[in-house]
Order: C-alpha cells, then sequence, then structure tokens
C-alpha cells in the first residue's frame, strides 16, 4: 500500500529553504548570505533576523527631547535647527557603536519585510521633525509661546508613537508587506495621536516579496569581515 502524507522536512531543509526564502527578500542593493550575516551579528546589538539596530533611533529621540526644553528655553531653537536628517550608514559612521561598519552592511542586506516599513517611519519621522521645526518658527516669531507648547506636546507624542512601532519593526514584532499596507500603517499613527480614544496601530504578516536583483558581491567578501 502507497504511503499517504507529507513527509517531515530535515533541520537541513527547513535551514535551505529559510535561506532561500531570506535571499529573495533582500533588497536590491543586498548580497544575500543570510546564514553568514546572523552569525555575524549575533551579540552586537543587531536583531538576527531582522539585521536592524535600536541604535539608529537615538538620532530622533535626541531631537525630542531637545524639542521638548524650547518652550521653556527658547533659545535652545538654534540648536534644535541644527538638526538634519541622517541617513542609517550615516548616523553609525559618526557614532560610537562598536560594530558601526557590520551595522551598515547588515542594513543593506535586510529582509524586505523589515527594511521597507522602517525607511517609511524613518521618511515619516524626518519629515514631522522639519514640519515642526518650521511651525516653531514662524509661533517665536510672535512670542507665542503656548502654541510652541502645543507644537512641541503634539509631535512628541506623535514621534514617541512612530519610534515604538519602529522599534517593533527593528525587533520583529510589526511586519508589514506592500506599500497599502505600510500606508495604513502610517494612516493609523497619525490618527491614533490625534485621538487619544484611538487603539494600538494593527499590522499584518506579509506574504513572500518578489525575487530582486542583488550586488555582486562573493562569499570573500562577508569573509573578509571576520578579519
Amino acid at each position: 500500500m502507497a504511503e499517504t502524507g507529507t513527509k517531515s522536512l530535515t533541520k537541513t531543509q527547513e535551514v535551505r529553504i529559510q535561506t532561500i526564502r531570506d535571499d529573495i527578500e533582500r533588497p536590491a542593493d543586498g548580497i544575500g548570505f543570510p546564514r553568514t550575516l546572523r552569525r555575524l551579528v549575533e551579540g552586537k546589538n543587531i536583531h538576527t533576523d531582522t539585521l536592524l539596530a535600536t541604535d539608529y533611533l537615538n538620532h530622533f529621540n535626541e531631537i525630542v527631547m531637545l524639542l521638548e526644553i524650547v518652550p521653556d528655553m527658547p533659545e535652545c531653537l538654534d540648536d534644535a535647527l541644527e538638526w538634519q536628517p541622517k541617513a542609517y550608514e550615516d548616523h553609525f559612521a559618526d557614532s560610537t557603536f562598536q560594530d558601526k561598519a557590520l551595522a551598515a552592511f547588515a542594513y543593506e542586506n535586510a529582509p524586505r519585510r523589515y527594511r521597507e516599513p522602517f525607511d517609511q517611519l524613518v521618511a515619516q519621522m524626518n519629515h514631522t521633525v522639519l514640519t515642526t521645526l518650521t511651525r516653531i518658527q514662524d509661533a517665536m516669531k510672535t512670542e507665542d509661546l503656548d502654541r510652541v507648547r502645543h507644537i512641541v506636546a503634539t509631535t512628541s507624542k506623535k514621534m514617541q508613537r512612530y519610534v515604538d512601532v519602529a522599534s517593533a519593526v527593528i525587533h520583529g514584532r510589526a511586519l508589514t508587506s506592500g506599500q497599502d499596507e505600510i500606508d495604513a500603517m502610517l494612516a493609523e499613527i497619525e490618527v491614533e495621536t490625534s485621538n487619544p480614544a484611538s487603539t494600538s496601530v494593527q499590522t499584518t504578516t506579509p506574504e513572500p516579496a518578489p525575487a530582486e536583483s542583488g550586488a555582486g558581491a562573493t562569499q570573500d567578501d562577508v569573509d573578509a569581515l571576520f578579519d
């Protein structure tokens, strides 16, 4: 009698399948080698699944803290106005993060299901901060500190929500797939921060993304990181 049922996969087969899926999800500027990268980032304050690091969020936490001082110390606005968006790689290049080169390399190879919503959140945070700085400048022209205080309070709440969701993405707890899902997530944050009664953001688990071509690097390029 013929054997029925589905034969279970061996551990080696499961790892191989996961590797193929991870390579398919690499951004166009990535090179692949997910198992090697995960081994590289272990214990480096870089998430082994998403290949992203929460240290980058300090770039936004710092400006929020500075903005919160402005209503009571308006002279700090000049310092706040020096803030500019900074690319992920540039943040680590200028930081004291011990494994800065590895952090940038891992980001280039982060799976698309994490990298895309993360990049969208970063773009929205950059826009929010720059818009807020312009609004504060306008309010300061008439010395309307009450308006400044309101602007800062609203922005602080919104930025904290963005940072919370970005942190969840970094830790692999919030997943989105297509552009529609990402747009919905951003829209829900906007609604939530303008309406205290709103519920927390809901995200969905994605289907595997279509393949994209990667850069033509070799295993030797990765092995060189061990030197």
